[in-house]
């Protein structure tokens, strides 16, 4: 084999070299970006959980207070019916 065809056998394989560390470059990069947006999602995730969590506490709290509201109004109407009625018997003996 001649020594110039070695020399450009030699650079044809250099070029074939750099182009493929030119695409690993470019595939470590675009997984790297892939990584961080990954991550970013990761923590977003983790973010809406704990969100979650919280306004499904607060939901809880908010039933149980929405409860108590409700026995007190029913506690009340039916309070407020004996004094109507007490009331309605007094007067009907005043006559």
């Amino acid at each position: 084999m001649s020594e110039t065809k070695l020399e450009e056998g030699l650079a044809t394989a250099a070029d074939r070299f750099d182009r493929a560390l030119a695409r690993l470059a470019t595939s470590v990069r675009d997984l790297n970006t892939r990584l961080q947006r990954h991550q970013r999602m990761e923590v977003d995730t983790q973010r809406l959980v704990h969100e979650r969590a919280r306004l499904a506490t607060e939901l809880d709290k908010t039933a149980a207070r929405a409860k108590r509201l409700d026995d007190s109004a029913h506690e009340v109407s039916r309070r407020l019916v004996v004094a109507m009625e007490t009331v309605r018997a007094v007067l009907e003996k005043a006559e």
